[in-house]
């Protein structure tokens, strides 16, 4: 812990003269100003997504100079970038489709010089229509979406894209394989995908597309292979032969060697490497307790030296230490100990790369690495009106559920509270629920319920990604069931702690979060004093009917996998059809223009509610859609719900019953 962290935590504790002002609301509620930033292949540039009046635009700065060029997209943001050229950038944006709903990459393809000449759009349904330069061919609006599979590290004149075409059937099209020219937009079909709902493709360091991976509609895992003079495709994984979903992520530098994400025997997870004469998968690193979050490269960005896992704090497992990589992230690690230390760009000749720095009380810093002097330069901060030394520490926590299951979760205490006990407690839930987790990282609204002196428990319930694939698919059609019992378990640990008075504890989520916790409310009445659901499922039935996972036919059998489709069983686990059985408040936050889970839902609630005169605070945002994004009304949705908080469980509480 820092000095000066050390001194914030006695002086909240003791209530001293000179201890931080509280931290506004608006600091939490403002979106992160740059969440990304690349240096170019010539090192020469760098780019950063950055929010400017409101809007995610893009930033690129000649470091010679630190001249910066904005390139602001019309009526749309920014939504992610890549370099493709020595001085040459791809981005994508996208539309606030629903009011002010989160921004989703239309699957438009945006190119920019450098120096911010050439911005053309090349591949989209508005290809031709919005160009603002002179130098391309005439390029034709496609109704379809393009994802990039690889750059080509050493092609500055092309790219690998995947291409989706808008189908009105529920039934999708095989995606196409295309080389893309990123200067005129034309394209050269290479194959179309052996699997029909393909969303992965691997190529090797000479270009050649030699994986196809995904789910068929059955929801069941496919991979297969080609060599790379082409020719037939043949299955090696098809969901059944091998435990898990073992992914080809990258080649290494020999161009044979293939690093696949596994599951060893007896591993929770691993990385394997693979070649097309064995075709068997071996372990070359594996943990017990948790998934790999992610590989690591060299800075040749051929090689693989590690990986980087979660298992509770930030860890990184290595492959190869005699590497360059290794041995800078060892020394910058030593800079910034107990923090997440990440080298997330290099230049192409290695020299030169962004490191990004990270914690749970830390949003994000960037900056410039000089390898030949081994010296740092700070450039950006992801949000510069947050001190870390004000935020809560999150600590990772173990325990078991009643059926023997190991969880894992993460505890943070108010700041000066850090042994703090009997304090009041917010159980928070994640949403998704599948391929899901929480993380050792910062988290705005972590954060803020721990500055007004709430200690926020989160729990990684069954069904959750991370820890491997049977701990998911034991959360398979047990909403309201064991995974709620294992929301329910972490609660009763921290109370059994000591950590949590057991008068003062209320449940919240966002989406499957905003389901766990008016079920939680149901099936524990005497165990949460309040509940607050966020664009909440509160109806299951409806999630066969309504809302926009059903469309397709993948979309159908995966609800009736992981939900189910019995009708009766669905009704049973609904909050809608047992609201007569909770005890504790409710506060319900609905946005009008939510796709995903129709605002019917939370309104179903909030009639039945009104009608039997049973008092709640109500949030209704008509132009909010799946989780509010506007400023303004994250800022008011936290006041409102310190407000409920405070009158339930905080201050102003009064005694239970």
């Amino acid at each position: 812990m820092s000095i000066r962290r050390l001194a914030a935590g006695l002086a909240a504790l003791l209530g001293a003269a000179g201890a931080h002002a509280e931290v506004p609301l608006a600091d939490f509620a403002r979106h992160v100003q740059y969440s990304s930033v690349k240096i170019s292949p010539d090192g020469e540039y760098i780019a950063a997504d950055a929010v400017i009046d409101n809007r995610r635009s893009l930033a690129i700065i000649r470091l010679s100079d630190m001249k910066a060029t904005r390139i602001t997209p019309r009526m749309d943001e920014v939504v992610d970038f890549t370099w493709v050229g020595k001085q040459r950038l791809m981005y994508r944006v996208g539309e606030p489709i629903g009011g002010l709903e989160r921004p989703v990459a239309n699957g438009e393809l945006y190119f920019v010089d450098a120096d911010g000449g050439r911005n053309e759009i090349l591949f989209g349904y508005r290809a031709g229509k919005e160009s603002t330069g002179t130098h391309i061919k005439a390029v034709s609006p496609e109704r379809a979406s393009a994802f990039l599979i690889d750059d080509l590290r050493d092609d500055d004149d092309n790219i690998l894209i995947r291409v989706h075409e808008w189908k009105s059937t529920a039934e999708p099209t095989p995606p196409v394989v295309y080389k893309f020219d990123v200067n005129d937009g034309s394209k050269k079909r290479l194959f179309v995908s052996p699997i029909r709902s393909a969303n992965g493709f691997l190529a090797d360091h000479a270009g050649n597309v030699n994986f196809a991976y995904g789910v068929d509609v059955n929801n069941r895992w496919q991979v297969m292979y080609r060599g790379k003079d082409g020719g037939d495709w043949t299955t090696v994984f098809d969901g059944t032969n091998t435990p898990g979903e073992p992914t080809p992520l990258a080649y290494d530098r020999d161009n044979k060697t293939v690093y696949w994400s596994c599951e060893p025997e007896g591993k929770i997870g691993g990385l394997c490497s693979w070649t097309a004469d064995e075709r068997t998968l071996k372990p070359v690193w594996s943990a017990k307790d948790v998934e790999m979050d992610s590989i690591l490269m060299d800075f040749d960005d051929t090689t693989v030296v590690g990986v980087r896992a979660y298992p509770g704090r930030s860890a990184v497992g290595v492959i190869n230490k005699k590497t360059a990589m290794i041995e800078s992230l060892s020394m910058l690690m030593q800079q910034f100990p107990g923090e997440t230390v990440e080298v997330t760009s290099v230049s192409k000749d290695g020299k030169r790369a962004i490191v990004a720095v990270h914690s749970d009380v830390n949003p994000g810093e960037f900056f410039l690495y000089d390898r030949d002097n081994k010296k740092l330069a700070a450039i950006l901060k992801r949000a510069d009106k947050i001190d870390p030394d004000q935020m809560a520490a999150m600590e990772p926590i173990k325990l078991k559920s009643r059926d023997g299951l190991d969880l894992n979760g993460y505890l943070t205490r108010p700041l000066g509270q850090e042994q703090g006990k009997n304090l009041p407690l917010v159980v928070y839930v994640h949403g998704g629920p599948f391929d899901v987790r929480d993380y050792w990282s910062y988290d705005p609204t972590v954060q803020m319920l721990a500055s007004r002196g709430y200690a926020v428990l989160q729990v990684n319930f069954r069904g959750s990604g991370g820890y491997g694939h049977a701990f998911e698919v034991a959360g398979y059609r047990q909403w309201g069931g064991t995974m709620q019992d294992d929301v329910t378990d972490a609660t009763k640990w921290a109370i059994g702690q000591g950590i949590a008075d057991a008068k003062r504890v209320c449940i919240y989520g966002t989406s499957y979060g905003g389901y766990a916790a008016l079920m939680g409310a149901v099936r524990e009445p005497g165990l949460y004093r309040c509940a607050i659901g966020d664009a909440g499922v509160y109806d299951l039935r409806l999630m066969l009917t309504r809302g926009d996972v059903q469309d397709s036919r993948y979309g159908e059998n995966y609800l009736k996998q992981t939900v189910g489709d019995d009708s009766g069983f669905l009704a049973g686990r609904s909050p809608i059809t047992q609201l007569d059985k909770i005890k504790a408040s409710l506060m319900l936050i609905v946005g009008g223009q939510d796709k995903r889970v129709p605002p019917v839902h939370g309104e179903s609630v909030h009639n039945a509610l009104e009608k039997d005169r049973v008092k709640h605070e109500w949030l209704y945002q008509r132009t909010e859609a799946h989780g509010f994004y506007d400023e303004k009304n994250i800022e008011d949705m936290y006041a409102r719900m310190l407000a409920f908080l405070d009158a339930n469980i905080g201050g102003k509480a009064q005694p239970a019953p």
